[in-house]
C-alpha cells in the first residue's frame, strides 16, 4: 500500500515523498496541537470532500480512494502529514456465526521511536470488532484517525452475498484546513479552538466560534444575514432576513421589524351608547371594546387614524364624537377629547374618521391605544358601526 508518512521512516524518505506530504493543514486544538483529520477537495469542486472515500467493491472487500490527511501524535511527536496517491483495496474477515460486528477502518502511523511496534509507516488498516448481541466499534488505536465503521453481521460472508455496502458504512471523517482557514463541516460539529475562527456547515451557512459557541455569521459585516443563518446577532443594528420575508433589525436584545408594519383593529358589529361622558364600552355588541398595545419607535412618534360609521338615532341636532385614549401602564398620556375626535351630526349615518400625530414616546416602551365614544345629547341613542384603529410608526 502506497500510503506516505512524512518523517517516519528511520531512512529512505525520498525527495517525493516529503513534496507530497507537506500539506500545510494545521488547523490548531491547542497552541500545540493540530487536529487530525483529512484534507477537502475533490475532482470535480462538487463535493466537500472525497479524500479517503470508501465503496464496497466486492461482496467482502472495498475500496479505499487516495487523499491527504494529518494524524496528531503526543505533545513531543508533532503532527504526521500522511498521503496515499494510489487507491488501497482494503478486505474484511467473515462475519462471526452467532453476533455481529463493527469494524474500524483508520489511518494508522507506526513510529518506533515513540511506540513498541519496531516499525516505522503508515498503513490504512481495518480493526476487527469483538462479535456482541449488541456491537460496538472497537476504539481508535493510538496515532490514528478513524475514517469508517464498517457493520459486519453474524454469518456474513462471500458466499452468503457479503456485506451491504448500502448501509453498513458510517462515515468518521473530519475535515482540517490551514491555521485561518474555513472548515467544512461534514458529520459531527466538534468546538473550535480560537475566538474568530470559522467553519462552513450543511446548508451553506457560515459560523464563527466566539469562545464557547458556533454563532451564525452573516455573509458581510453591515450586509443582511441570509433566512435561516442568524438567530442571535453579533451587534446592535445588524439585520436578518426571515422565512416570512420579513426584514428584522437587532436592538440589542431581540429581533424586532425594521420597518414595523401598520397595526390594525377594528369591529364590524354595531354597538350604541346614551353616555354623555366617553365610553369604550357599546352596548347591543360583543365586542368589548377596540384597542390595542403598540411598542414606540425609536423616533417616539406614531399616526392615530381612527373614525366609525356613526349615527344619531331620531335626533338631526345631535353629535356622535369618536375618539381614543392613550395610556402608558397606569399613566394616562391622552384623555379622550372632542377636539381629537370624529365626529357625526344628525340622524343620518355617515363615515367618519380623523388622523392624529402622538409624539413624545419612549421609543420601545408598550403604549395602549384605546377608541372611546360618547353622544351629545342625554337622551339620544347614538350608533357606531364599522369601528377601526389603526397605528403607523413615523421615523
Amino acid at each position: 500500500m502506497n500510503l506516505r508518512a512524512s518523517w517516519v521512516a528511520q531512512t529512505g524518505q525520498t525527495r517525493e515523498d516529503t513534496r507530497l506530504t507537506q500539506i500545510g493543514a494545521t488547523t490548531p486544538v491547542d497552541p500545540i496541537r493540530a487536529r487530525s483529520g483529512i484534507l477537502p477537495g475533490s475532482y470535480t469542486g462538487q463535493h466537500r470532500v472525497s479524500g479517503f472515500w470508501l465503496e464496497g467493491k466486492s461482496a467482502m472487500a472495498a475500496t479505499l480512494y487516495n487523499g491527504r490527511a494529518v494524524v496528531q501524535g503526543l505533545h513531543p511527536q508533532g503532527v504526521y502529514p500522511l498521503a496515499m496517491i494510489e487507491d488501497a483495496v482494503l478486505t474484511f474477515a467473515d462475519g462471526d456465526a452467532q453476533a455481529g460486528r463493527i469494524d474500524l477502518v483508520c489511518l494508522r502511523v507506526y513510529d518506533g521511536s515513540y511506540d513498541s511496534s519496531n516499525k516505522w509507516q503508515a498503513v490504512a488498516e481495518v480493526v476487527q470488532g469483538t462479535p456482541s448481541a449488541t456491537p460496538v466499534a472497537p476504539p481508535t488505536p493510538p496515532l490514528s484517525l478513524a475514517l469508517y465503521t464498517v457493520s459486519v453481521p453474524a454469518g456474513t460472508s462471500a458466499g452468503k452475498g457479503g456485506i451491504n455496502w448500502g448501509n453498513a458504512l458510517t462515515d468518521l471523517r473530519v475535515p482540517v484546513v490551514s491555521l485561518g482557514g474555513i472548515l467544512p463541516v461534514l458529520g459531527e460539529v466538534i468546538p473550535g479552538a480560537y475566538p474568530g475562527q470559522y467553519q462552513d456547515v450543511s446548508g451553506g451557512a457560515l459560523q464563527r466560534w466566539d469562545g464557547s459557541a458556533w454563532v451564525s455569521y452573516p455573509s458581510a459585516l453591515g450586509g443582511i444575514a441570509p433566512k435561516g443563518t442568524l438567530t442571535t446577532a453579533s451587534y446592535v443594528g445588524q439585520y436578518r432576513d426571515t422565512p416570512q420575508r420579513v426584514l428584522q433589525r437587532w436592538n440589542g436584545t431581540a429581533w424586532q421589524p425594521a420597518f414595523p408594519a401598520p397595526i390594525f383593529v377594528e369591529s364590524r358589529d354595531a354597538g350604541t351608547t346614551t353616555s354623555t361622558t366617553y365610553t369604550e364600552t357599546l352596548q347591543g355588541t360583543a365586542v368589548t371594546a377596540v384597542k390595542t398595545t403598540f411598542n414606540a419607535p425609536t423616533s417616539g412618534s406614531v399616526l392615530l387614524n381612527f373614525g366609525a360609521r356613526t349615527t344619531n338615532a331620531a335626533n338631526n341636532a345631535a353629535y356622535g364624537y369618536t375618539s381614543v385614549k392613550v395610556t402608558q401602564g397606569a399613566t394616562v398620556i391622552w384623555e379622550p377629547d372632542d377636539e381629537r375626535s370624529a365626529l357625526h351630526g344628525g340622524d343620518r349615518p355617515s363615515s367618519v374618521s380623523t388622523m392624529l400625530r402622538l409624539a413624545s414616546l419612549t421609543g420601545d416602551a408598550p403604549y395602549t391605544v384605546t377608541v372611546m365614544h360618547r353622544t351629545s345629547t342625554a337622551g339620544v341613542t347614538t350608533y357606531f358601526d364599522n369601528i377601526f384603529l389603526r397605528i403607523d410608526a413615523l421615523f
